[in-house]
């Protein structure tokens, strides 16, 4: 009986100590380096940053071309235009906001400086001005969170012409814009970015106007840049277009093809954007996206989220 006693415990207690052992070498074995929150954070900011800067170039460009800022259907709401200061040969142009935006998906306020040389004309090829943005705030209404951009850009109208040309005079017109922004984020992080953004609009007012952008920025061996900097997490990265971006006007401008690459090679990791979904993570078809995919990596590990846009 004793004899029986001692097998049935040492049996207990040896699956017990197996017990014991799986579950230390689990989690002795369970990786962190899945980890992917700042790739999925900068995937975020970077969207949001460019899509409120986009806006706000169209408006640039729009003040720039003059008389027709109703026909384009993106003059400046809640926003005032003062082009009285001359100094020398400048000409500078502020847009004060304080207020939602015409489509009513951002508030915003802060202004934006334009400075041109009094004898550039807008619509001439190659014309070239100089965008400030100053404590410029802008409010997303469908969560309420805010980014604040300061910062610099040179604005060039590479081929010439007015985007109420297209369809008749031009039928294709690019901007290009580089420059450094300073960008506070949701959680007061402050980090600067650098931006070298070409776009290309075709199309035709008022309302069936396109917009494909490329990347043409340079730095530590990686070409076709759009955006470069830290992120909010403190880590470099690079953001590469390898794909074109489109975007339409009749889908608030919202990325409805194209992919773009982040790296952060210093942490062995990065994220491939793929745009044009809709709500069910599909492919759109005839209708405006609301999400992309994100395929990351890191190092050995990789997964796919999708993202709101």
């Amino acid at each position: 009986m004793k004899t029986t006693n001692f097998l049935r415990l040492s049996i207990l207690l040896l699956a017990i100590i197996g017990l014991s052992l799986t579950g230390c070498k689990k989690d002795k074995n369970s990786d962190t380096s899945a980890d992917y929150t700042s790739l999925q954070q900068l995937s975020t900011d970077e969207e949001s940053v460019e899509s409120s800067m986009e806006e706000s170039m169209n408006e640039v460009n729009n003040v720039l071309s003059g008389g027709n800022l109703k026909s384009t259907n993106q003059r400046p709401c809640n926003a005032t235009i003062d082009s009285t200061a001359v100094v020398n040969d400048t000409i500078t142009i502020y847009i004060t906001y304080n207020g939602v935006n015409c489509m009513g998906n951002r508030f915003r306020s802060g202004k934006v400086e334009i400075r041109k040389h009094i004898g550039t004309h807008w619509f001439q090829q190659g014309a070239t001005v100089i965008v400030k943005h100053i404590d410029f705030k802008i409010t997303k209404m469908k969560d309420q969170k805010m980014i604040t951009l300061n910062g610099v850009k040179v604005f060039q109208n590479v081929t010439g012409g007015l985007i109420w040309q297209l369809g008749t005079e031009f039928y294709t017109i690019v901007y290009k814009t580089s420059g450094n922004v300073n960008i506070t984020f949701p959680d007061g992080t402050t980090k600067t970015w650098n931006i070298a953004r070409q776009n290309t609009f075709a199309g035709s007012l008022p309302d069936n106007l396109s917009l494909t952008s490329d990347g043409f920025g340079a730095a530590d061996g990686y070409e076709n840049l759009v955006a470069w900097g830290i992120n909010r997490h403190g880590e470099n990265f690079y953001t590469q277009i390898i794909q074109p971006v489109t975007r339409c006007q009749n889908c608030s401008w919202d990325p409805l093809s194209g992919i773009k690459k982040h790296s952060i090679p210093a942490d062995s990791k990065s994220a491939t954007l793929t745009f044009g979904f809709d709500s069910n993570n599909q492919p759109v078809e005839n209708e405006c996206p609301t999400k992309y995919k994100v395929d990351w990596q890191k190092k050995n590990k990789s997964g796919t989220i999708f993202l709101w846009l």
